[in-house]
């Protein structure tokens, strides 16, 4: 493709050299130029692109993308108003504008992407219509899971991934799209055809992320002007201030009388191996939901999966088996065991998420409410004390055991958790050995239990001892029961 092609969408100054050349790819990280292609240069937090940008061109690049008065020999120079952006609208633009092909589903808001991404994606498939997801879990086409490094990954990847969806055969692609991944243009360079805002609170604040809370919500509320149908939860009191200045059609969902998709009668399942919720819809659709998955926050997420699911050609019972069969991979993942009690994996590594995913289970009324964790090493020591009491307080029992330790002892670690746990008067015992431990869990469980093995959540690795090893709790847990039954 010639640059001129790539450039076509972009507003620019040629400060020096030609654009009708041929050019092999669109690169943005220096270490990775090769012959012919064109190097963007980025600004980040820790790094200027336009630093490498005489060094890309001595490896080869034919052009460079600036935003600043730089000048530099051997390949072309071509001005922008801001490189990200231009990476977002190039890229889109090399793979052949992707997006055009897929029917797209941004989403947005603090929390509550992850999940009600993977609700759509559940409900989609059950209608037949394969879609891929971009996300904090990574980037999943059929059964291919790609590891990404951000929630909503850079410009170049996410056109990349929705190029490979539509060769694998997807028709959908559902993204979450952070704060900070709109805010630097890397879900540019085209329209979403649908944008779900979830909820906003505190976060992300400080640092390298956002000033303040007014440019944490500013950047969120820019999705409705990048969307052509902007789905709204009606419940949350920035509601209003999120569609501020919005360019799309609007739509509601929530539990208050106004939203025109509602949610009433909620109520909690608890059965062995299937802890979620129950709800009426009403409104634009009619029809009882079973949702796979604890706690009543759990209703927004499913409403606003349903919310943008109903534009498809997919029937109730698509809907309704979506929803019912769930699973967020280590978000309260349920893991089928044979006894009478309920096995979780969870990502809670810290009080607050612990806090939050305890306090739901606790309104499962338990026989035994038994919380598997450790904490990370080479982290401030506050966080174990904290999760420590946290888990004294609200589990009837707490088994302590490792969690990435990375270059410390986790004898020290555990030593630090027992701080905080000696503060409440909670039974607890120590298994440093991770696996051991949830084999304990797991030989003595009681009818009832609700078991929660916290802290790897979707993670595949233990990292002990500046070494990371393939470890994934769910093969674990089917070794310990296939032992078991070969022993019986």
């Amino acid at each position: 493709m010639t640059l001129d092609k790539l450039l076509s969408k972009l507003e620019y100054t040629v400060v020096s050299g030609k654009t009708d050349m041929e050019i092999s790819d669109v690169i943005y990280d220096s270490r990775k130029v090769v012959k012919d292609c064109v190097f963007v240069c980025l600004i980040g937090s820790a790094f200027d692109g336009h630093e490498f940008a005489q060094n890309a061109s001595d490896m080869g690049a034919a052009a460079v993308i600036v935003s600043e008065d730089i000048s530099v020999d051997g390949a072309a120079v071509i001005k922008v108003e801001d490189t990200r952006k231009a990476l977002a609208v190039m890229s889109a633009e090399y793979f052949g504008n992707p997006a055009e092909e897929l029917t797209t589903i941004g989403i947005t808001g603090t929390k509550g992407k992850t999940t009600t991404a993977s609700m759509v994606h559940s409900i989609l498939e059950k209608g037949g219509i394969k879609t891929g997801i971009i996300g904090t879990l990574g980037i999943i086409i059929g059964d291919k899971h790609i590891k990404t490094d951000n929630t909503t990954p850079e410009s170049y990847e996410i056109q990349r991934a929705m190029r490979q969806m539509i060769d694998e055969g997807c028709k959908c692609c559902v993204m979450e799209a952070s704060s900070l991944g709109i805010k630097w243009h890397r879900t540019d360079g085209f329209i979403f055809d649908y944008g779900i805002f979830t909820n906003f609170s505190h976060d992300h604040i400080g640092g390298v992320e956002h000033p303040t809370m007014e440019d944490y919500l500013h950047c969120k509320s820019m999705l409705f002007r990048q969307c052509r149908v902007g789905i709204m939860n009606i419940d949350d009191p920035t509601y209003e201030k999120m569609l501020e200045g919005h360019t799309c059609t609007v739509e509601t969902y929530g539990c208050n009388e106004g939203a025109q998709l509602r949610a009433s009668d909620a109520s909690l399942i608890s059965r062995a191996g299937y802890l979620g919720v129950h709800f009426r819809l009403g409104g634009c659709l009619y029809m009882d939901i079973d949702v796979a998955i604890p706690g009543m926050f759990t209703v927004h997420n499913a409403l606003a999966a349903i919310a943008v699911c109903r534009h498809f050609d997919i029937t109730e019972k698509n809907i309704y088996d979506g929803l019912n069969e769930v699973k967020v991979k280590g978000r309260v993942e349920s893991v089928k065991v044979p006894g009478n009690y309920t096995l979780l994996i969870d990502y809670a590594h810290n009080a607050v998420s612990m806090e939050n995913i305890l306090t739901t289970l606790r309104e499962y009324n338990p026989n035994r409410l038994i919380t598997l964790f450790g904490a990370g090493g080479n982290r401030p020591r506050d966080r174990r004390f904290e999760m420590g009491e946290i888990s004294g307080k609200l589990s009837d029992l707490s088994v302590v055991t490792e969690d990435n330790s990375r270059m410390e002892a986790v004898e020290d670690i555990i030593a630090d958790i027992k701080v905080g746990l000696d503060k409440t008067n909670g039974k607890y015992i120590t298994i440093p050995d991770r696996t051991d431990a949830i084999r304990y869990c797991i030989e003595n469980a009681q009818d009832g239990d609700i078991i929660v093995l916290a802290g790897k959540g979707h993670e595949d690795y233990q990292d002990k001892n500046g070494v990371k090893t393939h470890y994934d709790e769910r093969e674990v847990i089917a070794g310990i029961l296939e032992e078991m039954t070969e022993s019986v």
